[in-house]
């Protein structure tokens, strides 16, 4: 929904720096698991690291089995080396399970990634998002798209139902639009009365999702967002597109849940 929203890939970039910073600043780490393309999210994530000189490895990068696969020894350890102490790197098994260095030293070349089946990938996919939950304090979910995605429904709406389902602490910054802004409203986190209005569902993957999230919103095992925010500024947070403000609510949400878990002594 960017596009419609008059706001360009550059606005989303800024809000994930300005999370990205505000959680540095405060001591916390980022858990991100995406592909490691020179102009891709994790190395923009790394480079305000290095602004940012936090050299006790705050950055966990994940690789999904498909992604890793397609990339070549030599690639898997200049990445390593450009870490070096702002991070790790954790490649996965199909079922999501980190694979020894050893095993992956043993490969010598890159695989055609095209060759896998997208059962397999859907699985991969599945395998990482349930690491990244077994490692993760909360969740911060900014846009998603509706089609066009791997998978067995929107990346999004899957980390969604598996944190939602674990009882984290989740962040819906919908101002830009996608799932996260559709999720917002099936919630009821505000009333939908915003002027974009998601396009006609055409994916019957996405479909499906939905009512994932839907049964499990009916069922005892959904315990709300748990986010540490007031009705009102998870109202303010679906529908803020300002870097600066997101940042800040998520900050507060955190706050209020660390130091509910973890009340300081007097």
């Amino acid at each position: 929904d960017l596009a419609r929203l008059g706001l360009l890939e550059t606005h989303y970039r800024v809000a994930i720096g300005e999370l990205t910073r505000s959680v540095l600043l405060a001591g916390g780490g980022i858990i991100y698991g995406g592909r490691l393309d020179p102009d891709g999210y994790t190395t923009f994530m790394l480079r305000e690291l290095q602004r940012y000189a936090r050299r006790d490895r705050p950055l966990l990068a994940c690789l999904a089995w498909d992604v890793h696969r397609a990339m070549s020894p030599t690639e898997l350890a200049d990445f390593r080396r450009e870490l070096g102490l702002f991070g790790r790197l954790v490649c996965l098994d199909p079922d999501g399970r980190p694979l020894p260095d050893h095993v992956l030293g043993d490969r010598t070349e890159a695989s055609d990634v095209d060759s896998v089946p997208g059962d397999d990938r859907a699985r991969a996919l599945a395998g990482l998002r349930r690491y990244m939950a077994d490692h993760q304090v909360g969740r911060v979910f900014l846009g998603g798209r509706r089609e066009g995605f791997e998978g067995s429904m929107p990346g999004v709406l899957e980390e969604l139902l598996i944190t939602l389902e674990r009882g984290q602490p989740t962040y819906l910054a919908g101002g830009f639009g996608g799932v996260t802004y559709d999720v917002a409203r099936l919630l009821g986190v505000h009333d939908g009365q915003w002027p974009i209005g998601a396009e006609a569902i055409t994916d019957p993957r996405y479909a499906a999702g939905l009512d994932a999230l839907r049964a499990l919103v009916d069922s005892d095992r959904y315990t709300g967002l748990n986010n540490g925010l007031t009705d009102e500024e998870n109202r303010w947070l679906t529908t803020s597109h300002r870097p600066g403000e997101i940042a800040s609510l998520v900050s507060r949400g955190l706050q209020r849940v660390l130091a509910e878990r973890w009340p300081r002594r007097p």
